[in-house]
């Protein structure tokens, strides 16, 4: 298990890591896999913009792109979070900033356990699967 933070094109701040570390590593042994190596890197919106167009294709603004390398069990790959779009997302859901950065960092770990979020059934799994790890923080 290494779990690593980066902070590209915006300006670093204080993480509680080895709480992050601890929460992360225990969601993905509540879920029965295994942690190897990820790696999650705090950017801004231009940042992840390029990710999206130049890996995705995509011409549009997100607040988490996940590359996911799980191979048997293990989880293992590189979550990019917009913190742009973790400050705005915050604010719309009156929620505080650290709160909704926990929120898309368990999101991103999610995906690497098999959850989807593009139907109605997905999406309330996921949610309720956040608000759960969220409440044991």
């Amino acid at each position: 298990m290494n779990i690593n933070f980066y902070f590209e094109d915006i300006e670093e701040f204080q993480l509680d890591l080895p709480k992050i570390e601890n929460w992360v590593n225990n969601t993905i042994s509540q879920e029965g896999k295994e942690s190897g190596e990820l790696s999650f890197i705090l950017c801004s919106d231009d940042y992840l913009l390029e990710i999206n167009k130049q890996y995705l294709d995509h011409d549009y603004y997100t607040d988490i792109i996940t590359f996911d390398y799980v191979e048997n069990g293990v989880i293992s790959g590189d979550i990019f979070i917009s913190v742009d779009r973790v400050r705005e997302n915050a604010v719309e859901f009156q929620v505080s900033f650290s709160n909704e950065l926990n929120r898309i960092i368990i999101h991103g770990i999610l995906h690497m356990l098999g959850y989807k979020d593009k139907e109605v059934a997905e999406k309330e799994l996921m949610t309720s699967k956040e608000d759960y790890y969220l409440s044991v923080y």
